[in-house]
């Protein structure tokens, strides 16, 4: 063993040899452990700039909802006065990808006041129809729109089209400066910001880029105002202005209303102060990114120095294990060495001390057997007690268990025999109370009866049992005999008695008179009530006979009416119907007619409004209606004015020769048509007359014509007509 620690010795590195490579290691370590600690610091560092940069976020957070909140408060308006374009905003929210171009929510919710005070004068100057209305840029879009919003979903929503040149930045025709001089501080268009659709469709269709806003000052001075710019509109404090001039004698005429109190845009959201706060919030998120992307890198960092770490560690413990081992070899060579110069200075006689050992395990050996022996003789000993003992412990264990018998009956008898003695204690004490309370009442009874002393109780009253010769009761009945025998069956009738007595005390006599009179008054009602429902199943009967005499000849009507304009509408290659239309059958003030049209073949029928059609489509619609109505009612003549205003030059020859057809039938009405313009090359019948009226400001005098030249005018015209 000595030469095994001698030769490991050997293979040992010297000592000196690995010292540098524990200081160069020593060194590492420190390094490594310099740069954790940067590291560390830099971590903490870029945590509170986290920290500072997600109170930052919560803060510009909690500002975006608080815009939001007041844009809340638009919607909650919009929910409650108009809660089917509250439904449309919605569903447009979640399908905005079923449009091509871009779409905007109703006017009123994009309309942002940049002063609330405002917000009467935009109010009063567009109509509630159109603040509700979305804006569209495509007719398109709009279509689809309307097919899913109207035609499916059944809500009733306004949509308009915002131009397709923008008007938004159309600048007035006269400088806000040379109007300020009358008191006017701004245009319409400047009170509010608005999508460019939204500015567009109002400045074209409302010219809120002419109309100026005007002071108290400017109400003061209105007629120098009016006279002087020529304004068309304008408002002042607290009305609104509108002058027009008349056509034929080019006088002024203005009118003025007072301003309606705002409604819908009273609540302001700075749109330009959310659109810095949400930048901000992206810059904010920018950098939380880029600080923890920073922190990322150093844990990774900080990771890999850890790992370095531990390896300089693991290899320092290695080369100091190798740098102890050798000097653990030098002592344990050392000490075997020693331990062996000790062994060789203690030799003896092995010989001798081998016979000593034989003696001694031989004797060892003979009196092991005799304990053996013993040992045997104790255990049958041990085992008969054991028995004894086991049966002496059943014994013990059954008189134990006759003993805590008797002693539980014991016990149990004691008990029962304190319980006995204390009722009896208890029942001889009653039995006390009772014969001295027996006593009271005999004596009592005997005042009662006016018996003295010595006096017997009189037969009745005695409380015997009869005697029953032969089975048959002999004696007559017997006082108190159908009363109770028990003490607490009287107890209880007596209490009964009471009971029933003190119903009837303080009884008014009128209380029966009332009740019989409420009686008689119930029979009555229900009389009555039996005759006003057969009055009411009458009445019922009645109304539904005359509905029925009403609502059938209307349906006919109608469907004659409908007849007439669906034949109309197919002429000219459209399609339209009307039908009767009434959301309750029995809401008879609700009951209307319902005009359908379609004007191309790629959409469906909609219903005849001021938003969906044209005016040109309205005209033709409305005009067609009357000339199905024509044909089945009669009256002495017909007017119509102006009908072919805003239709189209194909649409107008058409419904003009419908007219001209209809109109010079034999037995219809006489049919005054009155137009500023009509087409060239138009159908006329000889049934026809043509007036023109030649009227207006530079108009020739009558007394001034010349019919000659007219008359020459017009041979000339006719003789050049064929050359043509």
């Amino acid at each position: 063993m000595i030469e095994d620690l001698q030769n490991e010795l050997k293979t040992a590195e010297n000592c000196e040899n690995l010292q540098p490579q524990i200081d160069a290691i020593t060194n590492d370590l420190r390094r490594v452990q310099d740069e954790k600690a940067l590291c560390e610091g830099e971590v903490i560092d870029k945590r509170g700039e986290k920290e500072s940069l997600e109170k930052e976020r919560k803060s510009v957070g909690d500002n975006i909802v608080r815009f939001d909140n007041l844009m809340n408060q638009k919607e909650d308006k919009l929910r409650q006065r108009y809660r089917d374009t509250y439904d449309a905003v919605l569903w447009l929210r979640s399908n905005r990808d079923k449009f091509k171009q871009r779409v905007c929510e109703p006017i009123m919710l994009t309309i942002n006041m940049k002063d609330n005070k405002n917000a009467k004068y935009i109010e009063n100057h567009i109509s509630s129809n159109d603040l509700r209305a979305f804006v569209f840029e495509s007719q398109e879009d709009m279509e689809v729109f309307l097919k899913e919003i109207r035609d499916n979903k059944k809500l009733r929503v306004n949509a308009v089209i915002a131009p397709k040149s923008s008007y938004a930045d159309k600048a007035p025709s006269r400088s806000l400066n040379e109007l300020k001089q009358y008191g006017f501080f701004s245009y319409l268009r400047e009170l509010f910001d608005a999508p460019d659709p939204v500015m567009s469709f109002l400045c074209c269709h409302y010219h809120i880029h002419e109309v100026p806003v005007g002071t108290e000052r400017t109400r003061e001075r209105i007629e120098r105002v009016i006279q002087e710019t020529r304004l068309k509109q304008m408002y002042t404090a607290e009305e609104k202005y509108v002058v027009k001039t008349s056509f034929y004698s080019n006088k002024v005429i203005s009118s003025n209303t007072s301003l309606k109190v705002a409604q819908f845009l009273t609540v302001t959201v700075d749109l330009e102060q959310r659109r810095h706060l949400e930048e901000q919030l992206k810059e904010i998120n920018r950098k939380l990114q880029a600080v923890e992307a920073g922190l990322i890198a150093l844990y990774e960092r900080n990771k890999h120095l850890e790992h370095k770490d531990n390896e300089l560690r693991q290899k320092k413990k290695e080369l100091l294990e190798r740098k102890t081992k050798k000097r653990q070899l030098e002592q344990k060579i050392s000490s075997k060495l020693g331990s062996l110069k000790l062994m060789e200075q203690d030799t003896c006689n092995l010989e001798e001390e081998e016979r000593k050992a034989s003696t001694k395990i031989k004797e060892i050996n003979v009196q092991k057997a005799k304990l053996v022996t013993e040992l045997t003789n104790f255990v049958k000993i041990c085992t008969s007690l054991h028995i004894q003992k086991v049966d002496l412990i059943l014994q013990n264990t059954t008189v134990i268990s006759e003993k805590n018998k008797l002693e539980s009956d014991y016990m149990a008898a004691s008990s029962q025999l304190r319980v006995t003695e204390q009722h009896f204690i208890e029942l001889d004490e009653s039995r006390q109370r009772l014969l001295q309370k027996c006593k009271e009442l005999m004596k009592r009874a005997r005042q009662v009866c006016n018996l003295g002393a010595e006096q017997t109780v009189p037969q009745e009253y005695q409380t015997q049992v009869p005697t029953i010769p032969n089975g048959h009761n002999s004696s007559p009945p017997m006082a108190f005999q159908d009363l109770p025998n028990t003490l607490d069956e009287i107890d209880a009738l007596l209490t009964e008695e009471r009971s029933r007595a003190s119903c009837f005390t303080g009884l008014n006599p009128t209380v029966v008179e009332e009740y019989t009179k409420r009686e008689e008054e119930i029979e009555q009602l229900t009389e009555e009530l039996k005759i006003k429902k057969v009055e009411l199943d009458k009445y019922k009967e009645n109304i539904s006979q005359v509905k029925e005499r009403w609502l059938n000849p209307l349906k006919e009507l109608v469907e004659k009416i409908n007849e007439k304009f669906s034949n109309f509408f197919s002429s000219m290659q459209c399609a339209g119907e009307v039908d009767l239309h009434t959301e309750n059958e029995e809401d008879y003030d609700k009951y209307g007619i319902r005009i359908r049209v379609k004007f191309r073949s790629s959409t469906q029928l909609h219903e005849l409004t001021p938003h969906h059609q044209s005016g040109g489509e309205r005209s033709v619609s409305t005009m067609l209606y009357l000339m199905a109505l024509q044909e089945l009612n009669r009256c002495p003549f017909r007017v119509v004015d102006e009908i072919n205003q805003g239709m189209d030059p194909i649409n107008e020859r058409r419904v003009f020769e419908m007219v001209v057809n209809t109109a010079c039938k034999e037995n219809t009405s006489q049919y005054f048509f009155i137009t500023p313009k009509l087409l060239q090359n138009l159908p006329y019948s000889e049934k026809m007359t043509v007036l023109f009226v030649y009227n207006g400001p530079h108009m020739l005098e009558p007394n001034r014509w010349n019919l000659k030249a007219f008359q020459r005018r017009r041979r000339r015209i006719t003789f050049t007509q064929p050359s043509q």
